[in-house]
């Protein structure tokens, strides 16, 4: 629901919000009653100590104030828990319990002083055990009015609007811009939201430089996330309570599907090709891909041994006669590329640390075993990588030979033409071929650097005809419709499951937030009951909840009237909104233009029950699929453990080696199945 209006603004927290952190603090608080009782019981007609009438005072005062909060505390969480996300009708008054409750905070601030002064200055030869019980109730008090103040500052919205909203509201929720002074506000409005989130993308990354670069790409980044999150009016346990609704309606849709129903999509395959043989190659691949991470990755996938192995060689890789740019002072970064590899020194003919905003560390190495010149890119593992993740617009990427519309993500593509460059322009191909001219180019990458490594085959494409591209886990929002059939011809990617990134793009998010919407708004159970089954259906599983709703067949026209004389969930009508009564993707009228995936799609599934528990055997299976396979975000705990190198190179060893792998996060992961 909308966030509530209290002190003249609008928080970001709704007022169902309060049943949790409410329930916190009457149990802290109910003990602390308790126990003060007990204390001031126990001194009762012995207070002769010095400083004792102001010890007295200080507990009866305690007694009444935490009756007094606790008293308030019950009536918030009770109100609180009234209604449903949608209809707060009946939690109107929870504006006034706030008040009251903010009030009681200052008799609180007045007993923590008046006992932090009886502990400093009036507790001498009283019983050691009564100063220690009061300072500890004046330190609670103080952490408690710390905690409350923190509190107020994470849930304080910068875009929250002080003045009062318009007596009367336009139909569908939607405001009339057309005058002079409409269409003001709201440009006032986008301003000031993009400066918002552009400060909070500086606090975020305050470490880095604030050169040009950094500020043009927060500034971009800012207008897209300013724009996303400016239709709704959801608060982040709405988001939170409807993906855990759509887990458990997906989970049921699935379980309900009939296994001889479901198609498999399947693209075209160049003559001759063999799986098995797609599979062995990108396995072997996924080791470039996993090594050009690093330390980092190669200490994460081997904890026991990779510290013993790095500290001995580390200091010993620095006497290397190849430069390694961007630095690497202990040489632990390229020691690792060894072990990960199994190549030697003289194999590795450029290595590249150097990491800015679009520029991202990659490698050069003569791959004697598959007769390759192999680009291996490395994927996300830095801020300034999330920032090139995150500059997600489109940007035109001419390619020669290609009919149709091409562009691609702006952050990748600008990365792709950064390695583009050194390759070309620099001759490091060129000295790769001059030691080993009978060798074919291959690139990979993983997430962000297989993104890039798909649109870096793409510029190299006319260089070298026979060069091959294995993308492990690439972005699902990279290139243009054309761009994707352009690279099919020699670009494999590999997906593991329901890994989130793979299906993710602006328009698949738009789709999942019109989802989300339209499913809070038909659920008629409270916001903490669909947070608490929600809890317990990831860790525990079970039957996936019904989800009864009280407005099913609610139209968008419905939905975006004022309900209960609050404001509707929509505040600004925009094409992912269309119809909120169908489960169709969005209108074709998008906003943002349509990306995908590139080349063919490889998809590994897990092979049999969708639970199991932690010791039990794994077994994966793999198939081709379709990139329109991928156009909705599926929700599910394993949806970024799906996404990590190290499982997606456990999987493809699983099936390359036909041997299952005990995999514990597999406990708690939904069905590995596509909904086709």
């Amino acid at each position: 629901m909308p966030g509530m209006v209290v002190f003249g603004r609008r928080w970001g927290i709704a007022s169902d919000d309060l049943v949790f952190p409410g329930a916190f603090e009457l149990f802290f608080r109910i003990l602390w009653w308790i126990g003060t009782l007990i204390l001031y019981t126990y001194h009762r007609g012995h207070f002769n100590c010095n400083g004792g009438a102001v010890l007295h005072s200080y507990l009866v005062g305690l007694l009444v104030s935490l009756g007094l909060i606790i008293l308030s505390l019950c009536a918030i969480i009770f109100v609180s828990a009234k209604g449903t996300i949608t209809n707060p009708g009946p939690r109107r008054s929870i504006p006034a319990l706030v008040y009251v409750r903010a009030l009681l905070y200052l008799p609180e601030l007045v007993w923590a002083c008046l006992g932090s002064m009886w502990v400093s200055d009036d507790s001498r030869g009283c019983d050691p055990a009564t100063v220690g019980a009061v300072i500890a109730a004046v330190v609670a008090s103080w952490i408690i009015l710390l905690a409350t103040g923190v509190g107020v500052v994470f849930v304080f919205d910068p875009l929250g609007d002080p003045r009062p909203q318009p007596a009367t509201m336009e139909p569908l929720g939607v405001r009339n811009m057309e005058s002079s002074g409409g269409a003001q506000f709201l440009s006032t409005a986008r301003s000031l939201a993009v400066k918002v989130w552009e400060s909070r993308l500086k606090l975020l990354c305050c470490c880095l430089p604030q050169d040009e670069s950094h500020r043009a790409a927060f500034s971009s980044i800012a207008q897209l996330v300013s724009s996303f999150f400016s239709d709704t009016d959801l608060v982040a346990s709405d988001i939170a309570a409807g993906l855990a609704l759509l887990h458990q309606e997906q989970d049921k849709m699935e379980q309900s599907r009939d296994p001889d129903a479901v198609a498999v999509h399947s693209p075209s395959s160049p003559l001759g090709e063999d799986l098995e043989a797609e599979l062995e190659k990108a396995a072997h691949c996924m080791q470039f891909a996993a090594a050009a991470y690093g330390w980092p990755l190669y200490v994460y996938s081997n904890l026991l041994t990779a510290p013993c192995r790095l500290s001995r060689d580390c200091c010993r890789s620095q006497s290397a006669e190849y430069d390694i740019v961007g630095g690497d002072h202990l040489g632990c970064h390229f020691a690792s590329m060894l072990h990960s590899t199994g190549l030697q020194y003289r194999d590795f003919i450029y290595v590249s640390l150097h990491n800015q905003i679009y520029e991202i560390p990659f490698f050069v190495a003569l791959d004697h075993k598959r007769e390759a010149v192999l680009v291996a890119v490395r994927g996300t593992l830095s801020l300034k990588d999330v920032l090139t993740d995150l500059s997600a617009e489109c940007e035109n990427l001419p390619i020669e030979g290609v009919s149709g519309p091409c562009y691609a993500h702006k952050g990748i593509s600008q990365a792709a033409c950064y390695i583009y460059k050194k390759l070309m322009n620099d001759g490091i191909l060129n000295q790769a071929f001059a030691i080993a001219p009978e060798y074919k180019l291959v690139i990979t990458g993983h997430s962000l650097g297989a993104g890039t490594a798909s649109l870096l085959a793409t510029l190299l494409r006319s260089s070298f005809p026979t060069l091959q591209c294995y993308a492990f886990s690439p972005p699902g929002g990279l290139m243009s419709k054309a761009l994707a059939d352009f690279s099919k011809d020699f670009v494999v990617s590999v997906v593991l499951g329901k890994d989130l990134v793979p299906r993710l793009s602006i328009p698949n998010m738009e789709d999942l937030k019109r989802r989300i919407l339209k499913i809070v708004s038909n659920c008629n159970k409270p916001k903490y009951r669909i947070l608490l089954q929600g809890c317990w259906y990831e860790l525990f599983g079970g039957d996936p909840d019904d989800c009864p709703t009280e407005m099913e067949n609610r139209r968008e026209e419905q939905l975006s009237q004022p309900l209960l004389g609050e404001e509707s969930l929509i505040i600004r009508r925009t094409s992912s909104y269309q119809s909120l009564a169908s489960d169709d993707s969005p209108a074709q009228a998008a906003t943002h233009l349509p990306l995908f995936p590139p080349g063919r799609i490889l998809h590994i599934m897990e092979d049999g029950p969708s639970r199991r528990s932690c010791f039990s055997q794994v077994r994966y299976r793999a198939e081709w699929s379709s990139e329109m396979a991928f156009q909705s975000i599926l929700i599910c705990p394993r949806m970024l453990v799906d996404h990590m190198p190290d499982a997606v190179l456990r999987a493809l060893r699983s099936l390359t080696r036909e041997r299952p792998f005990s995999l514990c996060p597999a406990s708690i992961s939904g069905s590995q199945h596509n909904v086709m």
